[in-house]
C-alpha cells in the first residue's frame, strides 16, 4: 500500500467518523424538537416526562457500559454499525407511540443505542486521530452539536410544513441507515494482536497504530485477518497481555514424578525463565492494573465537573439571565446561544490549539476561562456582559472533555473501549446530575449565587490539568 493510498484512508476513516458524529448529534435532536408533539399525542405530563427521561439517560448509562467490552472484543468498527443502526431505527419509536408505556419502551431502546453508539465512535475516533499523529478529537465533538443544530432546524421545518412526528422520525431513521451503511466500510479495523502470545521471543514495546499491510520494523508476527474491503486496521499491543505472555513463557512442566516437585534449578534450565520473575510480572501487572484504575477514575472525575458545569449552562443560563436580570424571554434566550455557539465555534480550533500548546494547557487554561466566565455572570448587572460570560465559559469548555476522552482512549493496551465507557459513564453523570443539583440549591439560596458551585469545580479541574499528559 503505497503513502498516498494510506493518506486517502485516513481521510476517508476521518471522514467516516465525523459522519457519525453528525449522525448521532441528528438523531438526537430529532428527537427532542418533537418532545412537545409526542407528549401531547401520548398524553404524558411534564412530570412523568421527566422520568422517561431519567429513563433515557439511564438506558444510555447501560449502553455505554456494555459497549466497553463489546468494542473491545468485536472492535470499535463492529460495535458503530450496531449501534448506528439501532439508533437509527429505534428513533423511530417515539413518533409511533400512542401512549406512555410505548413511549417509554420506545426511549428506553433508543437510549442504549445511543449511549453504545457514544462509547463506539469515540474509540474509532481515538484510532483515526491515533494514526494521524494530531489532534483531531474536538473536531469529532463540534461536528456532533453541528448534527444537533442541523437536526433542530430540519424538524422546525418539518413541524412547519405540517408533517407528522411518525413521518418525520421515520424519514429520519431510514436517513441514518443508509449514512451508517455508507460510513461504516471506511471506519479503521483494529485488532488484538494475539499472534505474540504464541511467539514471546518476538515480543517488543507498544507500536504506534499502523496500516494492516505495512510490515512491522524488525518482526514479522502473524498479520491479522485482512478486512475484504479495504485492509485498512490498526493493530493494538495490550500491556497486560505483554504481561501475562511473560508469565505464561514462564511456566513450566507440571512434573508428574510422585513425590517429586520440579526444582527451581531444573526450571530455570527449561525455560531460563527464574521462578522469582514470575512472581515479579505478576506483582508488576498487578500494579499497572491499579494505575490504570486509577487514572481512568481521576479523568472520569474531571469529565464529571466539566459536564456538569456544561450542563448547568444548557439548562439554566437563559432562567439566570431572565431572573437575576429581568429581561424578557427572548433576551434570556441569548444567553444559551452565546454558549452554545462559543462552544461549538470553540471546538473546531481546539484541535489546533491543542497540536500548538499540548492537551494539559488546553484544559487548564479553558478550565481557568470557563470559572472566570462563571464569575462574569454572578457578577454581571447588564445582560450583554452576562452573554460575554457566557460566552467566555462556552469557548473555556469546548476543548476539555475531548482531551480527556483522548487520554482515556491512549491508556495503552486492548481495553481502550472499556476504559472510555467508564470515563463516559462517570462524566455522563455530571451531564445529569449538574442542572439537578443546581435546582437542589435554589431552594436554599439564588440561582446565581448557586453558580458558584460550578465556578469552584472547573478551577479544580484546572489544577488536576496534568493528568491529560500526553504519554511519551
Amino acid at each position: 500500500m503505497t503513502p498516498a493510498t494510506i493518506d486517502r484512508e485516513l481521510r476517508l476513516a476521518r471522514a467516516a467518523v465525523f459522519g457519525a458524529f453528525t449522525l448521532n448529534g441528528f438523531l438526537l435532536a430529532m428527537w427532542v424538537v418533537h418532545i412537545p408533539a409526542i407528549t401531547d399525542r401520548t398524553g404524558v405530563s411534564s412530570s412523568l416526562l421527566g422520568m422517561f427521561v431519567l429513563l433515557l439517560a439511564g438506558a444510555a448509562i447501560i449502553g455505554m457500559r456494555a459497549a466497553g467490552p463489546a468494542a473491545d472484543r468485536f472492535g470499535s468498527r463492529t460495535l458503530v454499525a450496531v449501534a448506528a443502526t439501532a439508533v437509527s431505527v429505534t428513533v423511530i419509536g417515539p413518533g409511533l407511540a400512542t401512549g406512555p408505556v410505548a413511549l417509554g419502551i420506545a426511549l428506553a431502546c433508543f437510549g442504549l443505542g445511543n449511549g453504545a453508539l457514544d462509547v463506539s465512535m469515540n474509540t474509532q475516533a481515538v484510532h483515526v486521530e491515533r494514526a494521524y499523529r494530531r489532534p483531531i478529537m474536538s473536531a469529532f465533538h463540534a461536528t456532533f452539536s453541528g448534527g444537533g443544530f442541523a437536526g433542530a432546524l430540519v424538524g422546525a421545518a418539518t413541524q412547519r410544513a405540517g408533517w407528522s412526528p411518525a413521518l418525520t422520525l421515520t424519514c429520519a431513521g431510514v436517513a441514518g441507515l443508509l449514512t451508517t451503511a455508507l460510513l461504516v466500510p471506511h471506519l479503521v479495523t483494529h485488532h488484538r494482536d494475539t499472534s505474540r502470545a504464541e511467539h514471546p521471543e518476538d515480543e517488543a514495546p507498544q507500536q504506534e497504530p499502523r496500516l494492516q499491510d505495512t510490515p512491522p520494523t524488525e518482526h514479522r508476527p502473524r498479520t491479522p485477518e485482512k478486512d475484504s474491503e479495504r485492509g485498512f486496521a490498526v493493530t493494538e499491543l495490550d500491556d497486560a497481555e505483554a504481561s501475562g505472555r511473560t508469565e505464561t513463557s514462564g511456566r513450566t512442566e507440571h512434573d508428574s514424578r510422585a513425590g517429586q516437585g520440579a526444582s527451581a534449578d531444573n526450571r530455570l534450565e527449561r525455560t531460563g525463565t527464574p521462578p522469582s520473575s514470575v512472581a515479579d510480572d505478576r506483582l508488576d501487572q498487578h500494579d499497572g492494573a491499579s494505575r490504570r484504575s486509577r487514572k481512568v477514575v481521576s479523568l472520569g472525575v474531571i469529565a464529571f465537573v466539566l459536564l456538569l458545569a456544561e450542563g448547568v449552562a444548557g439548562d439554566w443560563s437563559a432562567l439566570q439571565a431572565r431572573e437575576h436580570l429581568g429581561v424578557s424571554e427572548g433576551d434570556a434566550a441569548l444567553a444559551f446561544g452565546a454558549f452554545s455557539a462559543t462552544m461549538t465555534l470553540g471546538r473546531f480550533g481546539a484541535d489546533r490549539v491543542s497540536g500548538a500548546i499540548g492537551p494539559v494547557a488546553i484544559l487548564r487554561y479553558g478550565s481557568l476561562l470557563a470559572a472566570a466566565g462563571m464569575a462574569v455572570v454572578i457578577a454581571s448587572p447588564w445582560l450583554p456582559l452576562t452573554l460575554l460570560g457566557w460566552a467566555m465559559c462556552g469557548l473555556g469548555l469546548a476543548g476539555g472533555v475531548p482531551q480527556i476522552f483522548t487520554a482515556a482512549g491512549n491508556l495503552g493496551g486492548s481495553t481502550a473501549a472499556t476504559d472510555m465507557s467508564r470515563v463516559f459513564t462517570i462524566g455522563y453523570l455530571g451531564l445529569l446530575a449538574g442542572p439537578a443539583l443546581i435546582g437542589w440549591l435554589t431552594a436554599i439560596v439564588p440561582l446565581t449565587a448557586a453558580l458558584t458551585v460550578p465556578l469552584v469545580l472547573t478551577l479544580a479541574s484546572a489544577a488536576a490539568a496534568p493528568i491529560v499528559a500526553r504519554r511519551p
